[in-house]
């Protein structure tokens, strides 16, 4: 009992991290991107890419490891409904954050090209913000999803 609780502490924290710093770093991108100012999309990619790397990324690793040991020591049934729509939810989100990592790292190279050049961002940079922008809204509400169906197994 005594690892479970320890486990899901560690899947309550991890899914907390991985919301709240997915959430905060496209919220901060988004606004820089809004402003138009190179500089600060710059600085501002710059960590996001960070945080993604430092915070996200071992987060969504420490989600299916966790939640497999609390549903082996729970006993819950694998057949659960919720526990297939929460797999399935889970992998599109992770179907869409992959290509966001990649579109991230490739936007804060060109932004910091530009800010270092005194240039505009090219063209590429804003279709590559558009997509970014695009896959992070089934991502983020596939995991509201699965983050109800963690807390509620209602089926």
């Amino acid at each position: 009992m005594e690892y479970y609780l320890w486990v899901k502490w560690a899947h309550i924290l991890s899914a907390t991290i991985m919301f709240g710093t997915g959430l905060g770093t496209a919220f901060y991108l988004f606004t820089a991107n809004r402003s138009g100012n190179v500089q600060a999309i710059a600085v501002v990619s710059h960590w996001v890419v960070k945080a993604d790397t430092w915070f996200t990324t071992p987060a969504v690793i420490i989600q299916p490891i966790s939640g497999a040991l609390m549903l082996y020591w729970a006993g819950f049934p694998l057949q659960s409904l919720w526990v297939w729509l929460s797999l399935l939810l889970y992998a599109v989100a992770g179907v869409c954050w992959l290509p966001v990592l990649w579109l991230q790292l490739k936007m804060r190279d060109m932004a910091q090209v530009a800010a270092q050049t005194s240039t505009a961002l090219p063209e590429r940079y804003w279709r590559y913000e558009k997509g970014w922008t695009a896959l992070g809204f089934p991502a983020f509400g596939g995991l509201i999803v699965v983050y109800w169906l963690m807390v509620h197994k209602p089926f």
